[in-house]
């Protein structure tokens, strides 16, 4: 598509879209169609996220839960003395 040019843009808006483009590290061009893309419903074909397949087991164990796996950890940490002879 072409170019588009946005005139008298409230100086609230600008800042909005500022501090966006610079929290997520992206050009004021990416994050204005990012923000259009959300208005309207439409996005373009995402990207796959990397290393989120376990995101949903994040912060549901309990504390005793937690307890027993770093136990079992520290058991599988040890030095075995036999081994390294």
């Amino acid at each position: 598509m072409k170019a588009v040019t946005l005139r008298n843009l409230p100086p609230e808006l600008a800042r909005v879209i500022r501090r966006q483009s610079a929290e997520r590290k992206t050009s004021i061009n990416k994050t204005v169609i990012s923000l259009l893309e959300g208005a309207t419903n439409t996005q373009r074909k995402k990207q796959v996220s990397l290393y989120h397949d376990l995101d949903a087991l994040a912060g549901t164990w309990t504390e005793q839960e937690a307890a027993e796996f770093e136990e079992a950890l520290a058991q599988q940490r040890g030095i075995d003395p036999d081994l390294w002879k």
